[in-house]
């Protein structure tokens, strides 16, 4: 069994120490128990102007215990897993159980839906980072961002992650299982200055594998690059246009989407999209799907955080929403079945027809192209979205100079309903990727 070091616990002692916990539960009353039990371990260093800043090595570990008498429910967490420690929480969430009103939605997910097969998802990749290593990655990062331009006279740093980690679920309907993995990381930010006027602009890599990384020196490069371009940056007049979002950028609209088909939305009744599952949401040429148990993905999983086994399947097909985004308990409350979606989603990306990384920019030919999102002016409830904004102004599908201090506004569901179309260039850091979106309208404020 793999064995993460630092805390010398193998698998089978982590599952150890949870089939403790549930057996705990059980002697001390309980009419069912789940508990989860992780450890993580990481490194994180920081180089600014080319002094060592931060250097962080994590080490953590913990257990969370759900105990329910009845549908009465109690929770509690340690940090220590020592069984003594284990015990005392156990009997803590025990407690607390008993002074907890009943909720006929509370238990255990349907053991029927529980995961049976647990397949190799290609998640464990440990990078045998040293310190000097890292340093030398982060410098030559920073370097390359600021022989950019001359103009790039300030830092914020450059960054290399590696983190890994295990978490193993069980629960007293005989489900034990552990998952595993890492994810590594490189970034820089830096500051240019022309005459008064500073910009500030990013690039960073992340994936599974560290071999799978950006070089360094690219991060660092297209972080600069990306910083002058912003030099220069002018007010646009108050107007209704084109917006194009950037693959980046373009990650926060759906994520409002999904956040507003969650289960916990729609059964608290605070959703634009209450109640819309079978209805025409996007365009007919788009689709939205989600593929738990892709090798390698950013958030494989072959079960969720109930135990529930993960499956691929279509949030929109053709633009209609298929089906809301559910654990157990909220499907209990929409009186609907769980997703296999307790702690949320798994690698979900927006199709679109196979468009040209470019064809969102030619369709664009004139309007707004969106690099940079400020402020949380988007209403969940009515879907009203008011954000500050930066990014180009684009003529004849040509970048002409860049913009800052606009603020863009619209309606999430029009905006949805008005897209134009998807590009190809699709952003594969993120638990969500998608490519650019371009919007057929929307208000920008300005001067």
């Amino acid at each position: 069994m793999t064995r993460i070091a630092e805390f010398q616990l193998s698998e089978d002692e982590l599952k150890g120490i949870v089939s403790f916990a549930l057996a705990e539960a059980q002697r001390l009353g309980a009419s069912a128990a789940e508990a989860t039990a992780t450890l993580d371990s990481g490194l994180d260093l920081t180089v600014r102007m080319g002094d060592v800043e931060t250097l962080q090595r994590s080490r953590d570990r913990g257990l969370g215990i759900t105990v329910y008498f009845g549908q009465s429910k109690g929770s509690a967490s340690t940090a220590d897993l020592d069984r003594t420690a284990v015990a005392e929480s156990v009997a803590a969430a025990c407690t607390i159980a008993k002074f907890t009103a009943a909720d006929q939605y509370a238990g255990l997910a349907d053991p029927a839906l529980l995961a049976t097969d647990f397949p190799d998802l290609d998640m464990w990749h440990p990078w045998e980072l040293q310190v000097e290593e890292a340093i030398e990655l982060a410098r030559n990062c920073e370097d390359a961002a600021r022989a950019v331009d001359p103009r790039i006279e300030n830092s914020d740093g450059a960054t290399v992650s590696s983190f890994a980690g295990m978490r193993v679920y069980g629960n007293t309907n005989d489900f034990l299982a552990a998952q595993r993995g890492t994810q590594h990381s490189i970034s820089c930010a830096v500051l240019g200055k022309q005459g008064d006027e500073m910009q500030r602009d990013y690039w960073y890599s992340a994936a599974r594998r560290a071999d799978l990384l950006e070089a360094a020196g690219d991060v660092g490069r297209r972080a600069g690059e990306r910083t002058v371009q912003r030099l220069g940056s002018r007010r646009l007049g108050t107007r209704k246009c084109p917006v194009l979002f950037a693959p980046e950028i373009a990650k926060s609209l759906y994520g409002h989407f999904l956040g507003a088909i969650r289960g916990t939305s729609q059964y608290r009744e605070a959703s634009f999209l209450l109640g819309a599952a079978g209805e025409q949401v996007f365009p007919e040429w788009l689709s939205i799907e989600e593929r738990p148990r892709l090798p390698g993905g950013p958030g494989s999983s072959a079960f969720d955080d109930e135990g529930v086994a993960t499956q691929d399947r279509h949030l929109v097909e053709a633009g209609e929403l298929k089906s809301y985004i559910l654990g157990s308990y909220s499907a209990r409350r929409l009186g609907l079945q769980t997703t296999g979606n307790a702690g949320g989603v798994r690698n979900v990306r927006v199709t679109a027809g196979g468009e040209s990384p470019d064809a969102p920019l030619k369709a664009l030919c004139t309007g707004l192209l969106v690099t940079e999102l400020m402020g949380q002016g988007v209403n969940g409830v009515t879907g009203d979205y008011s954000r500050g904004a930066a990014g180009f102004w684009i003529e004849n599908g040509e970048v002409q100079f860049p913009v800052e201090e606009i603020t863009i506004a619209g309606n999430l569901r029009r905006m949805y309903e008005n897209i134009v179309t998807v590009g190809d260039d699709v952003d594969q850091r993120g638990n969500l990727q998608v490519g650019s979106t371009l919007i057929a309208e929307m208000t920008i404020a300005g001067e």
